[in-house]
């Protein structure tokens, strides 16, 4: 049997025929955590949870124009736990044909969007999802996109394929050396006040706040990804 705590049920978007017989599906079973597809107000989440009660829980997917300008209003509603963005549906509701330059790189606005959606999460304390990677044959493009989604912060990217999982989790794995120095970080401040040196570098409160997030990570369950 599926893992009720587990399982992310994704919904069709509000307002459309198949997410109302979605959410009747769901309310036969014990699942409450879905991914509400190009989610775009808070007032769409009301009515997910009065659906399906108060133990709902949300992932918005932010993939549309008005999806990304309603980001914070998602991430403050109290059943929204994760935010999560999507790029080539954001790019056809704007009436465009491609995320991506010739080079591979993500837009202007499209990197503008995901950061948008990454600062919402983080001021109101959800979790961020970094977008999928089409490319299932560009490995180090995934993993570079992982690499990156950690360094900011995000909890998890998610995977389009199975064979997309061993690269994400690779990303999110800390090395045992950065780990080390996290600690030594958070060891060497005890009982000091303000900035010092530690092996040549300045330690501040951002460093230490770093080193924490770190120690944060290595301690959080698995999986990074979804």
């Amino acid at each position: 049997p599926l893992d009720e705590d587990r399982v992310v049920v994704r919904v069709n978007p509000a307002g459309t025929a198949d997410h109302d017989a979605d959410l009747a599906m769901l309310a036969g079973t014990g699942w409450r955590t879905l991914m509400l597809a190009k989610a775009e107000s808070a007032a769409q989440v009301d009515g997910v949870v009065a659906a399906l009660g108060p133990q709902t829980r949300v992932v918005a997917l932010c993939e549309t124009a008005a999806g990304i300008l309603a980001a914070a209003d998602l991430a403050a509603h109290p059943h929204v736990g994760v935010l999560m963005w999507g790029a080539e549906d954001l790019v056809a509701s704007m009436g465009g044909s491609s995320s991506r330059t010739p080079e591979g790189a993500y837009r202007s606005v499209v990197q503008h969007a995901r950061a948008t959606v990454l600062l919402a999460a983080a001021a109101h304390g959800a979790a961020a999802w970094d977008a999928v990677h089409l490319d299932l044959g560009d490995e180090a493009g995934l993993a570079a996109e992982a690499e990156d989604a950690v360094a900011l912060g995000c909890t998890a990217t998610v995977c389009l394929h199975p064979r997309q999982v061993p690269v994400v989790r690779s990303a999110y794995t800390l090395a045992p050396e950065a780990v080390e120095r996290a600690r030594r970080v958070l060891a060497a401040a005890e009982g000091r006040h303000g900035a010092f040196e530690l092996d040549g570098a300045m330690v501040d409160e951002v460093v230490l706040a770093q080193a924490r997030a770190v120690l944060r990570r290595a301690d959080a369950p698995r999986p990074a990804s979804a």
